[in-house]
């Protein structure tokens, strides 16, 4: 499997959370957009096909802008049919670059103030304009796909643009021929939190690992519901050097915006450190509750 189809695949088991939360809202808007954009909304339109009985009384946008023109608005016409989605689900399909089109797109689909999330295929940041356009969303979070290596400069940006929470993977093909760093950014702790569930759930055969673009050392992880534990357990004791301890929950909370893994990782690396001495805990008996002090050995 390609990198994108991996995208594709973490793109559908996300919304499988994102859309019944979205249909709480009278209305909520999807946007694709780049060279993968029409590949990306049809996977939506099958998932949103799943919660018709939902939308009843309700509206949800599909918008997608890709550069390729031919027969975008037939070949989603046909998806469309195929898998019978309801009238409350509009289809908006709009051919050109999606650093112009995309933030009128949204704008003409009524996407403001209203649940929104947006997957943009780009080989750099958007502009001001199109950050700007998703965040008018309410809540609004943003999966972008851009060249791997770009990830300080992208985390920087989304912060300063409004998003309180961002996440970056690498998905890096077995084959050496492809990297693209995928970031999430959202400003809710659950969305950032299902992000990952779903992160780690793609099939594990796909063909693509994973890379912790804040790794120093680039180690590439396979995708599994058990993921390698020794990156997280480094940069864990990395944390701990540069702060001198932390409560669990506080390195819960680390793990989940400051590397690839789960909040719910933390437990087993935090164990197995423990075991091998290389930190110690306060109290030193008991559950390992969010309460628990962490330090590295040796320190305060």
């Amino acid at each position: 499997m390609s990198v994108v189809g991996v995208v594709r695949e973490l793109l559908v088991r996300y919304l499988d959370v994102w859309t019944p939360t979205a249909l709480h809202a009278r209305r909520a808007a999807f946007a694709a957009a780049g060279p993968a954009g029409a590949d990306l909304a049809e996977a939506a339109l099958s998932v949103f096909a799943e919660f018709s009985d939902r939308m009843r009384g309700r509206r949800l946008a599909l918008v997608v802008v890709t550069p390729d023109a031919g027969g975008l608005a037939r070949r989603l016409a046909a998806a469309q049919a195929e898998l019978g989605t309801p009238p409350e689900l509009g289809v908006h399909p709009v051919a050109g670059d999606p650093e112009d089109r995309l933030a009128p797109a949204l704008q003409a689909a009524g996407a403001a103030r209203a649940p929104l999330l947006a997957l943009l295929d780009t080989p750099h940041l958007p502009p001001a304009a199109v950050t700007a356009a998703v965040l008018a969303g309410r809540p609004a979070e943003l999966l972008l796909l851009t060249a791997a290596g770009s990830w300080p400069g992208c985390r920087a940006a989304l912060r300063k643009a409004g998003f309180a929470l961002t996440a970056g993977v690498e998905l890096v093909d077995t084959a050496g021929t492809d990297a693209r760093l995928l970031t999430f950014a959202t400003s809710h702790d659950k969305s950032l939190e299902a992000f990952k569930n779903a992160m780690w759930a793609v099939d594990e055969y796909a063909g693509v690992r994973f890379r912790d673009p804040a790794d120093p050392d680039g180690h590439l992880l396979d995708i599994s519901l058990r993921p390698h534990p020794g990156p997280l357990r480094r940069a864990l004791l990395a944390h701990l050097a540069d702060t001198g301890g932390c409560t669990v929950t506080e390195l819960r909370r680390y793990t989940l915006t400051d590397t690839v893994y789960r909040s719910a990782d933390t437990t087993s690396a935090l164990t197995s450190m423990l075991t091998a001495g290389a930190v110690t805990r306060s109290p030193t008996t008991g559950r390992l509750a969010g309460d628990v002090h962490i330090a590295p050995t040796g320190g305060q």
